[in-house]
C-alpha cells in the first residue's frame, strides 16, 4: 500500500506522545529499581584485555623533585669578593703518590654578611696577580670539602681539596695557575673569594635516604662534607639530623697512597657498619674481571644488582663528581648493569634526574 509524504508525516507525528511517555515510563522504572533493596543496577564490564595494559619492566618510582629555597647563592660576587684568610695547607697523600693534593682550610669570620654555605655547593677563588694580557685572574670553582659548620665546627671555615694541574705543552710542563696558587699559599695570607654557587649536588633532608656517592680523585670533596655531616658525632648533634639510611662511597684512585681522607671513611665504616660501605678502585694495584685495570665503572658493574636494587627505592639518591672524562665509562657501566633488570638506563636516567635524584658535577 503506498503513503503519501503527508500522510506518513501524519502518523509520524501522532506517535510522538506515545514515545515520549514510554521514554518517562522507562526513566521512572530504572529510578525504582535501583533504589530496591537487593537489585544492583547493570554495569558494563570492561575487557580485561583493555582494562590491564601488557606488563614492562619495572622501574624506580620518582618522586617530587626537591627544592632548596633557603640555600645561600652569591653572597660574595667577582667584583666584591670576601678576602679570606689561610688557616691550614697541607699534603693529603702519602709518599709515593701521584701528583700533589693539598687541604686548604680559609677563615671565614668578620664576613658583612658573613659568607654561609651548605654541604655540596662550591666556591669560586681568584687567584692573585694578573694574566699574560696584564687582566686579573678569572675565577676558579672548587668543590666545598667542609660541611656547613667547618672543620673545626665554628661555622667561620670553609675547606678546599685541591689537585695540582699540570699538562705538558710543546714539551714543556704547565702548571695550572689558580691550582698551583692555592698548592703554595701559606696560613695567613689573604685570598679572595666567591659565592657559594651551586644547587645541583645538595643532599636530600630525609635521614632515611640512601645516598650512593661516585668519585675519582678530587671530586671527592663534597662525599667527604656529607660524609662527616653523617657520621661526624658532633655534626649529628649540632645538625640534630641522625642518618639512617644507607651510604654507599666508590672512591677511585690511581694507587693506595692517593687515596684521599681514606682514614677518616675507614673510621665511619668501622663506626657505622650497617649504614656505611666503602668500596675503591686503585687502577695500578687491582684487576677487573678481564684482567685490565681497575676502574670506578668496573665496580658498578661488579656491584650492579645490589647497586639497582638500591636505585630502585624513591629514597636513593646518586652522586657523581670528578673528572668529566669518567662519564662516559660510568653511563656505559649504568647502560649495561640496568639492562640486566629489564631497565633502560638511558630513560632511566633522565627520570632520576628529573626527580631530584641523579646529581652529576664533573669538570
Amino acid at each position: 500500500m503506498a503513503y503519501s509524504e503527508a500522510t506518513v508525516l501524519a502518523g509520524g507525528l501522532v506517535h510522538i506522545p506515545i514515545l515520549i511517555g514510554l521514554v518517562g515510563f522507562f526513566k521512572k522504572f530504572h529510578r525504582t529499581i535501583t533504589k530496591k533493596p537487593g537489585i544492583a543496577p547493570v554495569v558494563e564490564k570492561k575487557s580485561p584485555q583493555l582494562s590491564q595494559p601488557p606488563e614492562k619492566p619495572s622501574s624506580p618510582k620518582v618522586i617530587k623533585k626537591p627544592t632548596h629555597p633557603n640555600v645561600p647563592v652569591n653572597t660574595y660576587k667577582p667584583k666584591s669578593p670576601f678576602e679570606g684568610t689561610v688557616t691550614e695547607n697541607y699534603s693529603l697523600l702519602k709518599d709515593g703518590a701521584i701528583g700533589r693534593v693539598n687541604h686548604i682550610t680559609f677563615d671565614l669570620s668578620g664576613g658583612d654578611p658573613q659568607l654561609k654555605y651548605v654541604e655540596g655547593q662550591s666556591i669560586g677563588i681568584i687567584p692573585a696577580g694578573q694574566d699574560a694580557k696584564g687582566k686579573p685572574h678569572k675565577i676558579r670553582l672548587y668543590s666545598i670539602a667542609s660541611t656547613k659548620y667547618g672543620d673545626d665546627f665554628n661555622e667561620n671555615t670553609v675547606s678546599l681539596c685541591v689537585r695540582q694541574l699540570q699538562y705538558e705543552k710543546d714539551g714543556e710542563t704547565i702548571d695550572g695557575v689558580c691550582s698551583t696558587y692555592l698548592c703554595d699559599i701559606k696560613p695567613g695570607e689573604k685570598v679572595k673569594i666567591t659565592g657559594p654557587v651551586g644547587k645541583e649536588m645538595l643532599l636530600p633532608d630525609d635521614e632515611d635516604a640512601n645516598i650512593i656517592m661516585l668519585a675519582t680523585g678530587t671530586g671527592i670533596a663534597p662525599m667527604r662534607a656529607y660524609l662527616r655531616k653523617m657520621f661526624e658525632p658532633t655534626e649529628r648533634q649540632k645538625n640534630n639530623w641522625n642518618f639512617k639510611g644507607k651510604a654507599w662511597l666508590f672512591m677511585g684512585a690511581p694507587k693506595t697512597e692517593n687515596l684521599l681522607y681514606d682514614e677518616d671513611f675507614e673510621r665511619y665504616k668501622s663506626q657505622f657498619p650497617e649504614n656505611l660501605r666503602y668500596t675503591k678502585a686503585i687502577s695500578r694495584e687491582q684487576k677487573n674481571s678481564k684482567g685490565g685495570r681497575m676502574y670506578i665503572q668496573d665496580r658498578v658493574l661488579e656491584y650492579a644488582d645490589e647497586l639497582f636494587a638500591l636505585i630502585e627505592d624513591p629514597k636513593t639518591h646518586i652522586y657523581l663528581c670528578g673528572l668529566k672524562g669518567m662519564e662516559p665509562g660510568i653511563d656505559e657501566a649504568m647502560t649495561t648493569a640496568a639492562s640486566a633488570k629489564g631497565l633502560n638506563w638511558s630513560e632511566l636516567r633522565p627520570q632520576l634526574k628529573k626527580a631530584g635524584r641523579w646529581h652529576v658535577e664533573t669538570y
